[in-house]
């Protein structure tokens, strides 16, 4: 497979050379449609996905629908209080039967009328009484497996991924503590960028740049020991620990200590990373799961959930409060907005050479070398069928 950035084929020996002299990864990583692809197919449609909170959908009837990767996908709290995941397209000819989110008592194809109760049977299809061999008892919108841990909600468009214990064991051992469980959702920030979905995780990842860049917002109190706080998990996962302090103007701590953490000082600041795209935070006051959904090979999606402590939603001054919050995460952000969209615009030039790493880039090293091995490097089995 040719890189058609700069038409040499992708060579990753730099990139799985040991941190001290390994390099950056070539444009095609990041610029390629055929990787793009690559990584949709081995990554979004295998693995469990991030995709939101248990109290978007606090009542029996509920539901949000989403597109996924180009997939269409309805949340639905059925009426004994579970929740449901299924593809949004009808059984019939594949027209959504929800848009937005809203609360129903069923959802009813606005083409032909086909009506599905809240787990997603079938219960109505008229006029299809004399179609041979059609049995509505056995119809139903196609499932998608789904998962809950700590309010958070996860699916899985295969049914042959390992479970979900399995999957969630590692961040279950280093994260359990933020008891998301008993946190609400304080607001939820979507934004988009002009840019690779990878390079969003290994900027988030990238302790490097943060007292450069950030020197203005929080990278003036941010300090590590990248040889032991930077932990490398399986499958290119990362756990990190450092000190940076609450996620406000001047790290004031406005909503004080989530109670689970009043032994923390008020610097402690936890982040992990799961893939294919879950960036994990915990802070002293607050949990925040970052999530990226690919949207191109040049272009994503950023949603940002900011989870506090049940007990402050209590305090008059709260909407005000949160709303800081909301205005600094997304100032953050900003800041990174033109670095990364910048990295992109070099991905896909021919004068592109990717430089040295730094020994700074100890979690991006390891989460390329993840990618690299499970996406991009041809498997045995295609190899032998290039052969043939």
């Amino acid at each position: 497979m040719l890189d058609k950035t700069n038409a040499t084929a992708p060579n990753f020996d730099q990139v799985k050379s040991e941190l001290d002299s390994a390099s950056h990864a070539p444009g095609y990583v990041y610029a390629s449609p055929e990787a793009f692809q690559r990584e949709i197919d081995e990554y979004f449609m295998k693995d469990w996905l991030y995709v939101g909170r248990e109290e978007e959908l606090p009542e029996k009837g509920d539901y949000l629908t989403m597109r996924l990767v180009g997939e269409p996908v309805i949340i639905a709290r059925s009426g004994d209080g579970s929740l449901n995941a299924f593809y949004n397209m009808c059984v019939h000819r594949g027209v959504e039967v929800a848009f937005g989110n809203g609360n129903t008592r069923a959802f009813k194809c606005p083409y032909h009328g086909w009506t599905y109760d809240l787990g997603g049977k079938l219960k109505g299809a008229t006029h299809m009484e004399k179609s041979k061999g059609f049995d509505a008892s056995t119809a139903r919108l196609k499932p998608i497996r789904l998962e809950t841990w700590h309010g958070n909600i996860f699916i899985c468009f295969s049914p042959d991924t390992r479970p979900f214990a399995e999957f969630i064991s590692e961040f279950e051992n280093d994260f359990a503590f933020l008891r998301m469980q008993d946190c609400r959702l304080g607001n939820k920030t979507i934004i988009e960028l002009d840019c690779n979905w990878k390079l969003v995780h290994e900027n988030l990842m990238d302790f490097y740049h943060v007292n450069v860049l950030h020197a203005g917002t929080f990278g003036g109190r941010f300090t590590w020991d990248n040889d032991n706080d930077v932990i490398l998990k399986e499958r290119g996962g990362v756990s990190m620990w450092y000190k940076a302090g609450p996620p406000t103007p001047g790290a004031e701590p406005l909503l004080g200590k989530m109670p689970w953490l009043e032994d923390r000082d008020y610097s402690f600041s936890s982040e992990g990373f799961l893939q294919p795209n879950l960036t994990l935070f915990g802070r002293v006051d607050c949990a925040r799961p970052f999530v990226v959904w690919p949207l191109s090979e040049s272009k994503c999606q950023i949603i940002a959930y900011q989870l506090f402590p049940k007990e402050v939603f209590e305090r008059p001054d709260i909407r005000e409060t949160l709303k800081i919050y909301e205005d600094y995460l997304k100032k953050v952000l900003e800041e990174d907005r033109m670095m990364i969209e910048s990295l992109q615009k070099a991905m896909s030039t021919r004068g592109f050479v990717p430089g040295p790493m730094s020994v700074l880039e100890k979690a991006i090293h390891h989460f390329l070398n993840g990618h690299i091995e499970r996406v991009l490097e041809p498997k045995q089995e295609e190899t032998a069928d290039s052969r043939s």
